[in-house]
């Protein structure tokens, strides 16, 4: 009987709630597995008793960083880790962008300024600011040129705490095509979805948005699996993760470009696509074997 951990984050009021995973859990015992729910940071748990810690809805590592990555070297120095520590380690720091973009993968134009350091505003062209290290588009917002200085308050803001900034240009087909998520588990594609724009003009960066608005599955092109498998090809590392996420948009040429690669704690929208629960736990399974 596989001893399988699924890794979340403790309730609060800036964690969303992970629908899947009382629905992974059942399914997992229902094959004859032995699955419980566990907390990354609870001190209690002794994770060498388990074949498989898989990290689902560690919702909250962003605003702990350091704190994350350095558990899961701990958990997965005692049991096997998915995805491995090296990789969330590289994933969780979104600067992995520059490496998917030297290795020639299609990705958004992204520029990045550590504490100390002057972000390059665009003057010509609507952008996006936000934290290398985030989730659910916390301290991301949309600017206009002439919203310079709110900008400027944004970057140093997060400064103050220790972020690192990024500033992407505002990709406008996401108002019209949409985000689209592809998810790949056990090495395969396992299903798409479509999501609208997450970031409104004038939203400030600290209020909560709706971090999939408008969600509805989607038929990938080959064009966006090609870049997707491009993507997952570039990680750096010989261990394959055993799920991802590729989010990708359309440039202003129509082609799709990489917006985020999701390899720590991607939500798997099983509840929207509930084919796909067997599919997941029999690649759980094989992992915990």
């Amino acid at each position: 009987m596989p001893r399988i951990a699924l890794v979340t984050c403790r309730p609060g009021p800036r964690v969303s709630v992970d629908r899947d995973l009382p629905v992974l859990a059942r399914a997992l015992a229902d094959a004859g597995a032995s699955a419980s729910v566990e907390v990354w940071d609870d001190a209690g748990v002794d994770w060498a008793a388990f074949d498989l810690a898989l990290i689902r809805s560690t919702w909250d590592y962003s605003w702990r960083a350091d704190e994350f990555t350095a558990w899961a070297e701990r958990c997965g120095g005692a049991t096997r880790l998915a995805n491995p520590a090296p990789v969330v380690r590289w994933n969780t720091d979104k600067r992995y962008l520059a490496d998917l973009a030297a290795a020639g993968v299609p990705t958004v134009p992204t520029s990045y300024a550590a504490p100390g350091e002057s972000p390059g505003l665009p003057d010509g062209h609507e952008y996006v600011v936000k934290p290398t290290s985030g989730a659910g588009a916390r301290f991301a917002a949309r600017y206009t040129p002439g919203e310079h200085a709110t900008a400027v308050r944004q970057v140093e803001r997060m400064h103050a705490e220790g972020f690192t900034a990024m500033v992407q240009p505002y990709m406008r087909a996401i108002d019209t095509a949409g985000e689209r998520a592809l998810q790949f588990f056990g090495g395969r594609l396992l299903h798409a979805s479509r999501k609208g724009a997450v970031l409104a003009p004038g939203t400030p960066y600290d209020a909560r948005k709706v971090a999939h608005p408008g969600l509805e599955p989607w038929t990938p092109t080959a064009a966006e699996v090609a870049v997707a498998e491009a993507a997952l090809a570039a990680v750096p590392g010989a261990a394959e993760p055993l799920y991802a996420r590729v989010d990708l948009v359309d440039g202003d040429d129509g082609r799709p470009r990489v917006m985020e690669l999701e390899l720590v704690e991607p939500n798997l929208f099983l509840w929207l696509h509930e084919r796909s629960l067997p599919r997941v736990v029999e690649a759980v399974l094989e992992a915990a074997r």
